[in-house]
């Protein structure tokens, strides 16, 4: 029997930061281990800097054969040379942005903890599946996504899912055998050591 590979990591950025300084934190992480893709998530809908932060971070991203999507601002994926966009709303968009930015394009959605939301997504063309939040947070209504979630998916469906929201070492212990991904942003940025504390989130891994 084949051995089970272990989940990859999806880095997220800070909702909020400034891209010169946060530039040698990224890069050094980058070169500290192995990241499958970078999103860029801001909460300001400013789009001039979601642009000048999306221009920093490709530069260090691509540098290191490391795909950057960028979270719902979907007109700057080709005007700056970005690999595809992570959408928040399910399904609803995914056919019409995927016939928008053709097939080599990454298309992702975040689909709460719904399956039946992951499922029309996945039927639309997205190439990845979110579900979250994984541990107690403050955003959104309380709803988790529970481990059988991923355990079905995992089984059922071939398109890869994405565990992500308030992960800690446990939880990651916990979903290794049954995800593809683990999505990890402020888990390990708002640490001091985010190079080390990434570190103990892979390791839980097993």
């Amino acid at each position: 029997m084949a051995e089970i590979e272990r989940p990859q990591i999806y880095l997220i950025t800070p909702p909020a930061f400034e891209p010169e300084a946060f530039a040698p934190r990224l890069a050094a992480v980058l070169d500290a281990h192995p990241v499958a893709c970078l999103r860029l998530t801001m909460a300001t809908r400013d789009e001039d800097r979601v642009a000048r932060a999306a221009d920093e971070l490709r530069e260090i991203a691509h540098a290191r054969d490391v795909p950057l999507v960028i979270e719902a601002h979907l007109g700057l994926v080709e005007r700056l040379g970005l690999d595809g966009v992570h959408l928040t709303d399910g399904a609803r968009n995914v056919r019409k942005v995927r016939t928008a930015l053709g097939a080599d394009a990454i298309v992702g959605a975040y689909c709460g903890a719904s399956r039946h939301d992951g499922l029309n997504a996945g039927e639309a063309g997205a190439d990845y599946i979110a579900f979250g939040p994984i541990g107690a947070t403050a955003l959104g209504d309380g709803t988790l996504a529970e481990r059988d979630l991923f355990e079905w998916w995992s089984e059922v469906i071939e398109i890869p899912v994405v565990a992500e929201g308030a992960l800690d070492e446990e939880l990651i212990a916990n979903l290794s055998p049954v995800v593809d991904f683990f999505a990890i942003g402020e888990e390990i940025w708002r640490t001091d050591d985010a190079c080390a504390t990434l570190a103990r989130l892979i390791a839980a891994m097993g």
